[in-house]
């Protein structure tokens, strides 16, 4: 509205000579004006872009002309065609000429026939047959033998998890304000809670024989991961020695050494002890039961590609309607298809 009237203005002030050529101009405008509401971001072709580039660099007043893009752009574009020109000139004109493909497929011929020779003696034998090639050609013409890859970290820990347990101690405080000692065995292999039980007063002799309970007769593993803690005594380092067992001690003060039973202790406070209160013994073992029931069998893990410990099967949709089961006191729910 202001560029229309500031053009009716030069109007009144003009000659009569240029009242044609401003009249042309405001019509012109108010066209593009009337176009740009309708259409704020017309497409531009090549053309244009190269017009503007040109009237750039020949009229020192172009900017105040310009209104389908703003200057800025219109010197972008010559930047892209300086660096386009310079890419064009700067292409690579000479180089090494490529190997015949008669050639490239004779010697992949000689390489699949004698796999025990290299490029020397390929290229020996290219030269006996007067085909003149130099040596690194034909090394670099050569498919490549791959060697047997080497095994991963990820596969080395999964090749060990069946031989790797953990154990680890956690305190619950009661109703009475008493304070009992839980102990969990963890098998690294499907995350699952082998043995666990409670006590409150534990001792060497109490935990070596928490272990005889959680691997009778020969399902003991190989190795075993704890803490330092000072409840692990002369006994329980006995028992695992009968066992045949190796421990493996973390450092001090260093629970992401054992991170598989610290994650197992942490999942056990906030998905159930953190909702309840504990009013002994007797009633921490129940609650501790209901909770690996659910953790063993519905709880699905990040590890496990979004499995339980102990696999479920995946119901498909013509298996009925959803059910709702609560588990652990109705904190947590499985979701199962039945038929009606």
């Amino acid at each position: 509205m202001f560029a229309l009237l500031g053009s009716l203005f030069r109007l009144l002030v003009s000659p009569a000579c240029l009242r044609d050529i401003a009249l042309e101009n405001l019509a012109l405008r108010q066209q593009l004006a009337v176009f740009k509401r309708k259409c704020p971001r017309p497409r531009l072709r090549r053309t244009d872009r190269f017009f503007w580039v040109w009237l750039s660099r020949s009229w020192k007043d172009w900017q105040r002309a310009l209104v389908i893009v703003r200057p800025e752009t219109v010197v972008a574009w010559h930047r892209k065609g300086f660096r386009l020109f310079w890419s064009w000139i700067s292409r690579r004109k000479c180089g090494r000429p490529e190997a015949n493909p008669t050639i490239r497929a004779l010697i992949l011929k000689m390489a699949v026939a004698n796999p025990l020779w290299g490029a020397p003696r390929i290229h020996g034998e290219l030269l006996k047959l007067g085909i003149p090639i130099s040596e690194r050609t034909v090394s670099r013409l050569l498919p490549r033998k791959r060697r047997p890859p080497s095994q991963t970290w990820n596969a080395f820990l999964d090749n060990h998890l069946n031989q790797l347990v953990s154990i680890d101690f956690f305190t619950v405080p009661t109703a009475t304000f008493r304070v009992l000692f839980v102990l969990v065995v963890l098998a690294h292999r499907r995350r699952r809670v082998v043995h666990f039980n409670v006590t409150e007063h534990p001792t060497a002799a109490w935990t070596a024989q928490q272990i005889l309970e959680a691997f009778p007769d020969d399902t003991a593993p190989r190795y075993l991961i704890r803490d330092r803690d000072q409840i692990y005594g002369e006994c329980f380092r006995n028992h695992l020695k009968d066992m045949d067992i190796t421990e493996v001690l973390a450092a001090p003060q260093s629970p992401w050494q054992n991170p598989f039973a610290e994650r197992l202790v942490g999942s056990i406070r906030r998905e159930c002890l953190d909702h309840m209160i504990v009013l002994g013994e007797k009633h921490l073992r129940q609650i501790l039961k209901s909770y690996f029931d659910y953790y063993l069998g519905s709880r699905t893990h990040l590890s496990l590609a979004k499995d339980a410990p102990t696999t479920r099967v995946v119901q498909g949709p013509e298996a009925a309607q959803i059910v709702e089961i609560p588990q652990v006191g109705g904190l947590h729910h499985r979701y199962e298809r039945r038929a009606a």
